[in-house]
């Protein structure tokens, strides 16, 4: 089976993210797609994350209809802040029978090298890259285990979701009518 990972603070998730997910199940080779909560990026501010458990329950309810999709909270166990190759290690750990592939965004693809073992997450993993607003990539340089998907893209962002629920906007279309009604209900 093979199950990509999507790993993200999904602060809040939203319709892109799910989008993209679900063209990846449905049109990207993959069995599954595991949404990776992770409850500390090293590239984020805390302050800025809601909270953890919040978080993974918005995951959880904006995909509980569609089977193809989990919710992963294991870098809830995990040392903070998270690293992708720590998790990555962890869950073929976990799963040995599960071929995993890492899923990310155009615009993180130029600074994986720059990760916590940047270069092994390359040289010992599948990677699909799919395509983000101004990112362009020379996907001739990509070596032979990542790939380039052409997936739609969205120009929507949790940034721009929580900024406008801040100022009492009414975002319920950018999010999954699962998400919108527990967020009104913090």
């Amino acid at each position: 089976m093979k199950v990509a990972l999507y790993f993200g603070s999904f602060n809040p998730i939203h319709v892109g993210h799910l989008a993209l997910a679900n063209y990846l199940c449905e049109l990207g080779g993959v069995d599954e797609l595991w949404f990776v909560v992770s409850p500390r990026n090293p590239f984020k501010q805390q302050a800025d994350l809601m909270d953890d458990d919040l978080r993974l329950r918005l995951v959880q309810l904006a995909i509980k209809d569609y089977p193809k999709f989990q919710a992963c909270d294991v870098e809830f166990s995990m040392p903070r802040p998270s690293y992708t190759y720590h998790t990555l290690q962890k869950l073929k750990e976990l799963y040995p029978d599960i071929e995993f592939i890492l899923l990310m965004g155009a615009d993180n693809w130029p600074n994986l090298e720059n990760w916590y073992q940047g270069e092994k997450i390359i040289k010992e993993n599948p990677i699909i890259v799919y395509p983000r607003p101004g990112c362009e990539l020379d996907e001739t340089s990509f070596p032979e285990n990542v790939q380039l998907v052409d997936a739609p893209q969205f120009e929507v962002s949790s940034t721009f979701i929580r900024e406008a629920l801040k100022e009492g906007k009414d975002v319920r279309y950018f999010l999954h009518p699962s998400t919108w009604s527990a967020l009104c209900l913090n």
